[in-house]
């Protein structure tokens, strides 16, 4: 495995048990998340085993494409190191020393079942093999990290009770978590880091660091849905690990697009539209069912998504937690409630740093569009 992506999946329980230690070192770090409409940077810094918030900020990417604020862009190398340098300029971000995530778009997350009587130090060989049939590239020209996901509490429990079933032995399985990275990625990454002069010894994909900002110690199954400009990310987490991961190829630009083409206006003017209407027909009934008729479709997918995961592993989703900066739709709370009848939150990440009292009320409404960058600060503070 490349360098870049060791521990990239284990880092994530590593981090829930150290979240708050008691070493009273002093560093600060930020997180960098390059997204398809907008870059945010956190700089954190730990003091007496917190960590502390220093700045923050977020610069849109559509002026650096010669577009509109907010629309999904895809630019060169050079004006990405642009608006980053502006980014970081503007928040008055002091060190050069941080983590970039790689976006979901640009990677591939899957599951492989495997005999489950192979031998962990056979995977080296095996995983690569077995990946090949999910990768739609030479296995050459990717990056691969894996985990070897915990087997069913219950059923482990369940096994040492009662007389092993040598069906069931022959017919376990063990499934692997593994993540692929086309090696262009970490280059024009690489590339990016250089001439930005920032320090990193490692890249991260960003769900997990969106589960490290948006987690505690919840054990029960949870869905987290992070809302971006292009895509929208599901995934099923239980105790800190990744089952599922999908993505749906519609996000919060997408919902602005049908609100300028239905009335016939700017893209501008319908992001603000978006913003203040939502799925809030009393306010304005044509913009809520445009909004509603996007929001439904995504919430299908998921839907679609819980009940396989309820069918194989025989659990139910506990917790919903929305973050990105799409899922800042008035009237979405509701809506996912009502769908997925559980409770629905917000990711709340800036509630795992210290701030200033005044500031709470401003950082827990911008919370999800921050979660990763948070994510990405923490992972590299404990």
């Amino acid at each position: 495995m490349d360098k870049t992506l060791t521990n990239i999946i284990s880092s994530i329980s590593t981090s829930f048990s150290q979240l708050f230690s008691s070493d009273n070192s002093t560093k600060s770090i930020i997180g960098v998340d390059i997204g398809s409409s907008a870059i945010k940077v956190v700089q954190l810094k730990k003091k007496g085993g917190k960590a502390v918030l220093e700045t923050y900020g977020a610069i849109s990417l559509g002026p650096y494409g010669n577009t509109d604020i907010g629309q999904v862009t895809n630019l060169q190398t050079g004006d990405i190191v642009r608006a980053l340098m502006d980014v970081m300029k503007e928040a008055n971000v002091t060190i050069r020393t941080g983590v970039v995530a790689i976006p979901s778009s640009s990677s591939l997350i899957f599951t492989l079942q495997l005999p489950g009587n192979i031998a962990e130090d056979k995977l080296a060989s095996v995983v690569p093999l077995e990946a090949r049939k999910y990768i739609p590239v030479p296995i050459s020209e990717v990056t691969l990290d894996w985990s070897i996901l915990p087997k069913d509490a219950e059923s482990s429990e369940n096994d040492t009770v009662s007389q092993p079933d040598p069906k069931k032995l022959l017919d376990a399985k063990t499934e692997v978590l593994v993540v692929a990275i086309h090696n262009d990625i970490l280059t024009r990454y690489r590339e990016i880091l250089t001439k930005t002069d920032i320090q990193s010894d490692s890249f991260e994909m960003e769900i997990f660091s969106n589960i490290r900002s948006s987690f505690y110690h919840d054990l029960a199954p949870i869905l987290l849905m992070d809302f971006g400009a292009s895509k929208t990310k599901i995934s099923i987490i239980e105790e800190g690990v990744v089952h599922v991961f999908h993505v749906v190829n519609r996000g919060g630009a997408d919902i602005t697009k049908n609100i300028a083409s239905s009335l016939g206006i700017s893209f501008v003017e319908a992001e603000k539209i978006k913003r203040e209407v939502g799925l809030d027909a009393s306010i304005n009934k044509e913009v809520a069912d445009i909004v509603r008729l996007s929001v439904e479709y995504i919430l299908a997918d998921a839907n679609s998504i819980v009940f396989a995961y309820q069918k194989k592993y025989n659990k139910n989703i506990s917790k919903v937690i929305l973050a990105g900066g799409g899922s800042l739709i008035k009237g979405i709370i509701d809506k996912s409630t009502s769908n997925f009848h559980t409770e629905v939150i917000y990711s709340n990440p800036f509630a795992k740093t210290e701030a200033p009292a005044f500031l709470a009320p401003i950082l827990e409404v911008s919370g999800p569009e921050f979660s990763v960058a948070v994510g990405l600060a923490l992972r590299q503070l404990f």
